[in-house]
């Protein structure tokens, strides 16, 4: 079934907009990345952190705690000295990988010519 018979969407958004939801969301450059990244397996900051070529800390700090906030992270620190932290997908943040997908084969247009 068609996305558009699933759902009302009809170029109104208001607080109930599906659409506007996921836009809090991947709001951002970075926040699509980070998704993309942890798709693999359960990264530490410093991976992250190196994999995602020109974000500042401070940066990629406030992506994780957003992302935590909504649900669709789980953060794990380890006491060890330094501390380990790590962050994987939660059964939520496992469902944006048809969006991320999806902007992946959308990307891949792009980037052929013609």
């Amino acid at each position: 079934m068609p996305l558009k018979t699933m759902m009302k969407i009809d170029g109104n958004c208001d607080s109930g907009c599906p659409v506007a939801a996921a836009a809090t969301v991947f709001d951002g450059k970075w926040t699509s990345l980070i998704l993309r990244d942890l798709m693999s397996g359960t990264k530490r900051y410093s991976e992250l952190q190196r994999s995602l070529t020109g974000i500042s800390p401070r940066m990629l700090a406030a992506r994780l705690t957003m992302l935590e906030e909504k649900g669709l992270i789980s953060k794990t620190i380890y006491p060890t000295v330094p501390p380990k932290t790590e962050y994987t997908l939660t059964e939520s943040g496992q469902r944006a990988e048809a969006v991320i997908m999806a902007l992946a084969a959308f990307g891949a247009t792009l980037a052929r010519p013609g």
